[in-house]
Formats: structure tokens, C-alpha cells, sequence
């Protein structure tokens, strides 16, 4: 078995301006609830998957439960990142995801998680 480190590195989160004008422009969406996922297969990038997590200023005023929400929907994938990319290491594609929260109230981490793993498993579907 790989040593997997379940770690979510610098080079994993999206940051690059214009890779995220990409995603938005040019990528393709589907709802897990209550995230959204945007991806998008890019020619090169760090990693083999780069992240980002949203959750609007406008249904969540308190920067407490945004900054909530964004921790766990990191967590729930920072465990289950596997499932999406050992597949795409050993095709060596990249990909750039973004989640974005959708729901008007926070939910258990049990909930959130179980949307990332239907998300992950679309994603390493759509990708295969």
C-alpha cells in the first residue's frame, strides 16, 4: 500500500487568479447537496487536484459560521481525497474543482461529508 499523507498542502488550494476566471468561464457544474461543484481539466497545474471552497458573504453574514462551514467541507475533503486523485495520478490529468456552499444554514459535518464523497465519486466518474 502508498503512504498517503491526508494532508491539504498549499499547492492543492487554488489561489491563481486566473486559473479561477478559467474554472468559472469554462467549467462545468453539478449539485451535491448542499455544495455545488464547478471542475475543470487543465493541461498543467501543481497538483494533481486544486481546490477552493465558497460560502456566500449573503446567506452567512457572520464570518464565524462562513469560516465554519469552509473548515468542514476542507476536512470532509482532505479525508476522502483519494477516491479523485489516485485515479487522476495515474492517468496524469490535473484538475481544478471548486466548492461552493449553497444551503441558507449549516449542517453536520456527517451531512456535509456525505455530499463530498457523491461528489468525489461524480467527478472521478466524469473524469474516467
Amino acid at each position: 500500500m502508498v503512504n498517503r499523507r491526508y494532508t491539504l498542502s498549499k499547492e492543492e488550494r487554488l489561489s491563481w487568479k486566473r486559473y479561477i476566471d478559467l474554472l468559472f468561464a469554462k467549467g462545468q457544474s453539478f449539485v451535491a447537496f448542499p455544495l455545488r461543484v464547478v471542475y475543470l481539466p487543465v493541461e498543467e497545474s501543481v497538483a494533481p487536484v486544486s481546490i477552493l471552497v465558497s460560502v456566500p458573504k449573503k446567506k452567512f453574514k457572520r464570518a464565524v459560521k462562513r469560516n465554519l462551514i469552509k473548515r468542514q467541507v476542507r476536512e470532509a475533503y482532505r479525508i476522502h481525497k483519494y477516491t479523485l486523485v489516485d485515479p487522476l495520478t495515474i492517468q496524469s490529468k490535473h484538475l481544478l474543482v471548486a466548492f461552493l456552499y449553497l444551503d441558507k444554514e449549516t449542517h453536520p459535518f456527517s451531512m456535509i461529508e456525505k455530499a463530498m464523497v457523491k461528489a468525489l465519486g461524480i467527478l472521478s466518474n466524469k473524469e474516467e
